[in-house]
């Protein structure tokens, strides 16, 4: 299957090539202007800044972790939809869909329908996961628009001695537009497969007074896919065809006021997402089986350089979210399912950045978050059965240090530790080191160790309904990892890397069954995981435009208990990128192409291996202020389907076959 991976991206990326106007290479005989800049100045003149990677603006050369970064332009040129769309391009993760939620892939861990609770997400470095699943939403149920995004940095490996819990696997920060990136309205609307719909307008612009200001609405209907299902083929159950079931509509608001050292940013998302699957027993084919998920924010910011050598950061928070699940199951119990969790949260950071030395910076911090309300309820309409009812309170607070001394130009190390206390279960504390060396201009050497943990959430602790159990006595996840990473720049045109790394989990909660009620599961920490990978990436960049990308991982993450393979865990992945201007600066071609090995099945056996193809045609500057985009989606229909948990009566759920949409922006 990797050679058919292989020869697809090379045909693929041929056909891209051929059609091209020859003359959109050539240069242009009567240019007159200052000389030209070399083109290893074009490609190389500014090493990407990441910010998540220490708190603070750094070359990703000396960010203590592998970082990547894609940028606005990436999500213009490869028609990216959702959040789960661009994980799914970077090298070593992966996503899958249950036709409900999206989750996160990392490193060979990627367990059905584990909520996305070992990578923290953060919009402007403020938490977006949730307090009663800490789930990370990244498909159409993420609160921004990936319009808004300026820049998303993928920070690999453990980020607990920062950012405490949910930092497992890595970070997944995201720098938003401000006023300056529109300077005016914009509206953009699209049009896709599957009766799909989107619109948004934007307002930003940078005043005068230094005030700036970005506010955005964007609203999203698609009637879904009509989906067949072999497992459900019976004249009781529609010849396991679903129609109007796959439905998916969602309203988003954002908004940022920054004025002299205050930012103030807020964010308000609901999703109705209709599942198709007739998961968890219910009713097969029914348009009553939804959930809806409600998020928002409010975010008050204050930096203020206290001295030449000292920044102050203050952050004040409040957040809210809301699940309600309705499952029908009257033909089999002649009742409705009400399922539900709400978190209202509000919590503080503050932060010290020291420069006290040239060559050394320093970071104190701490954190405080208090959950003010931790609700979970379920309950059948008809049922004469108690509801159950669980309303919660908890609070966590954290400090944090981090030194980075530069002993040389050559030899760079970071050193922090970050210590959490939870009112659940008492304290954790959590180091990393990372020695960065430069041995030559082009090169960096990077040798990271660190540990993370992952608290238990209210959902695993407190739940309990039907032959579920609660278990108020769950212990943190806990991993360490060890990793080294390698750039090299080759040429002029040329950055090539390859990260190698090492890890194990501890404590991993898992569904067991209840020793104390037979016939009950619950969660318990009885999982042990160890895994070791490799990741290669050939990224290229030419004076022309053209860019392309090669990764190739690696990797075998097993069970300690048993050795065997953990389920959803590719032993292989690979991904070619590929971006050629038809007409340069003005009319770009973007190729994705995606290998994903086969996959373990909690059911048995495997999902088998496949390979997609996404190709998009976007265009700018041809008409003043307009921007076009036509995307096509698994450009050769290829089948393929995404492991799911046991809840779910298909071991696999079919993916989208070939989709397109359609994109208009304009600038007024």
């Amino acid at each position: 299957m990797m050679k058919r991976f292989l020869v697809s991206a090379l045909v693929s990326a041929l056909l891209v090539l051929f059609v091209l106007p020859l003359r959109s290479f050539a240069e242009d005989p009567v240019a007159v202007g200052p000389p030209p800049v070399s083109e290893e100045l074009l490609l190389f003149q500014e090493i990407p800044s990441v910010y998540g990677a220490s708190k603070f603006e750094q070359k990703i050369t000396q960010a203590p972790s592998s970082v990547s970064i894609v940028t606005s332009q990436d999500i213009k040129k490869y028609g990216y939809r959702t959040l789960a769309d661009i994980v799914r391009s970077v090298s070593g993760f992966y996503a899958t869909y249950d036709r409900n939620y999206s989750y996160i892939g990392v490193r060979g861990f990627g367990r059905p329908g584990d909520y996305n609770t070992r990578v923290l997400l953060t919009i402007d470095g403020h938490r977006v996961n949730d307090s009663v699943y800490n789930q990370a939403m990244i498909g159409t149920e993420f609160i921004l628009d990936v319009d808004l995004i300026e820049r998303l940095e993928i920070i690999r490996g453990p980020g607990s001695s920062l950012y405490g819990s949910n930092a497992f696997f890595g970070v997944i920060n995201i720098i938003t537009k401000r006023g300056r990136d529109l300077k005016g309205a914009e509206v953009s609307g699209e049009a896709g497969s599957f009766n799909a719909y989107k619109g948004r307008l934007s307002y930003g612009n940078r005043y005068q007074s230094g005030m700036e200001v970005i506010a955005s609405g964007t609203a999203y209907d698609s009637k879904g896919d009509q989906l067949y299902y072999a497992e459900y083929d019976s004249p009781a159950t529609n010849s396991g065809i679903t129609n109007n079931t796959d439905y998916d509509r969602f309203q988003s608001l954002f908004s940022t006021v920054a004025s002299g050292d205050f930012t103030f940013q807020g964010a308000y998302s609901s999703r109705t997402k209709g599942f198709p699957t007739g998961a968890y027993g219910t009713d097969f084919n029914d348009p009553q089986n939804k959930t809806v998920d409600t998020r928002s924010y409010g975010d008050v910011k204050y930096e203020h350089g206290v001295s030449a050598r000292n920044d102050l950061t203050v952050r004040l928070y409040y957040d809210y979210s809301k699940y309600q699940g309705d499952y029908d199951y009257y033909q089999s119990l002649a009742d409705l399912n009400k399922d539900g969790a709400t978190g209202n949260w509000w919590g503080t950071e503050l932060k010290l950045i020291s420069r006290s030395f040239d060559l050394q910076r320093l970071i104190i911090g701490a954190e405080y978050q208090d959950n003010r309300r931790q609700v979970q309820k379920s309950y059948y309409i008809n049922a004469s059965s108690p509801p159950f009812y669980d309303s919660r309170d908890s609070t966590v607070w954290a400090a944090y240090i981090q030194d980075e001394i530069t002993f040389s130009p050559s030899l760079i190390l970071n050193a922090g530790v970050r210590y959490d206390h939870y009112s659940t279960f008492g304290g954790t504390t959590n180091p990393r080191l990372a020695l960065i060396i430069t041995p030559a201009e082009k090169s960096t050497i990077k040798v990271l160790y660190g540990s993370a943990f992952r608290a238990p959430n209210a959902y695993e602790l407190y739940y309990a309904t039907g032959t579920q159990s609660a278990n108020p006595d769950l212990k943190p996840e806990t991993i360490a990892t060890g990793e080294v990473v390698y750039e090299q720049y080759i040429g002029d045109h040329l950055r090539a890397s390859v990260l190698g790394y090492y890890y194990k989990i501890r404590d991993l909660i898992n569904y067991d069954d209840d020793p104390l009620v037979p016939g009950n599961t619950q969660f318990r920490n009885i999982d042990e995981v160890s895994a070791k990978g490799s990741t290669a990436e050939l990224e290229g960049k030419w004076a022309s435009g053209v860019e392309a990308r090669f990764s190739y991982t690696i990797q075998r993450t097993t069970d300690k208990a048993t050795g065997d393979p953990l389920t959803n865990s590719p032993a292989q992945m690979g991904k070619l990128v590929l971006n050629v201007p038809v007409v340069k600066e003005k009319l770009f071609l973007g190729l994705e192409e995606q290998y994903m090995d086969r996959r373990k099945l909690e059911a048995g056996g495997y999902a088998p291996a496949f390979a997609v193809t996404n190709l998009t045609l976007f265009s700018q500057h041809i008409v003043q202020r307009l921007e076009a985009s036509l995307s096509v989606y698994n450009l050769f229909d290829k089948e393929h389907g995404d492991p799911v948990s046991l809840d779910f009566v298909q071991p696999t759920i079919q993916q989208d076959g070939r989709s397109y949409r359609f994109k208009l922006t304009y600038a007024f």
